[in-house]
């Protein structure tokens, strides 16, 4: 008798769906098509060659560690090294409130895992990283979704969200994923008394935060935390949850994140993680160290900045000359990332398929939505990554997904007399 697996899946992973990013990359595949769909950081600023120097160096010197177990918690240098950078932001973190993870997806997973019962509520933007919404459904949670704005999060609605008891909320308060905005100075404050206020936590998630282009650096979630509630133990207690990684200023392939958490919480946390894989590799971090040690991560980041600086500034012009006036966008002050609305009537999906048609790719915007009733506002947005295409493949590829709106909106719109380009790239 032959087995029926699906009849043997746990109640949880029935309902699972494959990342609508990770099938768009699928198509994105084809090199004519210019993609800017996936959330990729530009292969050209890797720093391969201190990366190779820096496997030459723990092979040479201390192989015999990095090829071994280690601790759960993470490599002690490494996670030193954490606490002393995230200090210069006002982050008073100890060796012992940072524990090491196999990318922040597994922060996600793993925070999903300690704190989500089954019909838990969990509190998220309108829109939200669709990463998140992943990690999360596995554990059966549903969603209150507060709208953003230009301004991040709409602190003025929270209250009413909160009052549902959410179990905790889910923020990216810096050039958000998919928006690219940043959550306004005045609306921190307001979100951790809120927070407070209700017994809320805070899972604040800032893989961005370094990748300011623009403006000045606003205090994080996890600092307004101490101040405003005056806890000035250093984050033995704390409403606030940090995460982030190395994958935006060294390289997404190491797979290495952090989660910073009062010690109490990085406990469970490590009993989590050594059921999932015991420890995020050794020898990774080990050489991420390597890497990034004697301010090398400083200067590297400004590197980044300048192409990243260089990349949206080049798409925001594009879109100002090729996008028809009725379609809008946000201005993102760093990240990797901006959002475009289409007017009523339009269709993101439509668009999509007419896109496809010019070679040319973006993200829906309805994949960044929870699944409570949000989802028909997302097919009026999509996504934009502007981080990994040259300038002059940004330029073209604007050029493209311009002739696309501009042929969809003349069909809703027969009289719309605006020229369509039909210059071909080659």
């Amino acid at each position: 008798m032959s087995t029926t697996w699906t009849s043997r899946y746990a109640q949880r992973a029935k309902n699972l769906k494959s990342s609508a990013i990770r099938e768009l990359l699928k198509i994105t595949q084809n090199p004519d098509i210019i993609s800017f769909a996936g959330g990729l950081p530009a292969p050209e600023v890797f720093p391969a060659e201190r990366f190779r120097e820096a496997c030459d160096r723990v092979l040479e010197k201390q192989a015999r560690l990095a090829l071994q177990y280690g601790a759960t918690e993470g490599y002690e240098p490494l996670r030193e090294m954490i606490a002393r950078h995230t200090s210069r932001y006002g982050v008073k973190a100890k060796p012992e409130n940072v524990l090491l993870t196999s990318g922040s997806q597994q922060a996600l997973d793993l925070i999903g895992k300690l704190m989500i019962n089954p019909g838990d509520r969990v509190l998220v933007e309108a829109p939200t990283y669709l990463g998140a919404l992943q990690a999360f459904n596995v554990y059966g949670a549903e969603y209150v979704s507060v709208p953003s704005d230009n301004d991040g999060l709409r602190s003025d609605l929270l209250e009413a969200s909160l009052r549902l008891g959410p179990k905790f909320m889910y923020v990216l308060p810096n050039f958000q994923n998919p928006g690219g905005t940043t959550l306004a100075e005045g609306r921190r404050h307001e979100l951790v008394l809120l927070a407070d206020r209700y017994g809320i936590p805070i899972i604040e998630d800032d893989p961005y935060g370094q990748l300011r282009y623009e403006g000045e650096h606003l205090t994080p979630l996890i600092v307004l935390d101490r101040e405003n509630l005056r806890r000035d133990d250093g984050y033995s207690i704390g409403n606030v949850i940090y995460l982030s990684t190395f994958s935006k200023t060294l390289a997404p392939g190491l797979r290495l994140g952090w989660i910073v958490a009062p010690p109490e919480v990085i406990s469970k946390l490590v009993q989590l993680k050594q059921g999932a894989d015991l420890h995020t590799s050794t020898f990774v971090q080990m050489v991420a160290f390597e890497v990034a040690r004697d301010n090398f991560l400083d200067e590297h980041i400004k590197l980044i900045r300048r192409v990243y600086g260089e990349r949206r500034d080049v798409m925001l012009r594009a879109m100002e000359e090729n996008f028809p006036p009725e379609v809008t966008w946000t201005h993102p002050h760093g990240g990797l990332f901006l959002w475009v609305t289409l007017p009523e009537g339009m269709d993101c999906h439509q668009l999509f398929e007419a896109a496809i048609k010019e070679n040319v790719a973006f993200v829906p915007g309805d994949s960044f939505y929870a699944s409570n009733g949000h989802a028909d506002e997302g097919r009026r947005h999509f996504r934009l990554n502007f981080s990994n295409a040259s300038p002059e493949q940004i330029r073209e590829g604007i050029r493209r997904l311009g002739v696309a709106i501009k042929k969809q909106w003349a069909r809703l719109h027969p009289g719309y007399d605006r020229p369509v380009d039909q210059h071909v790239f080659d």
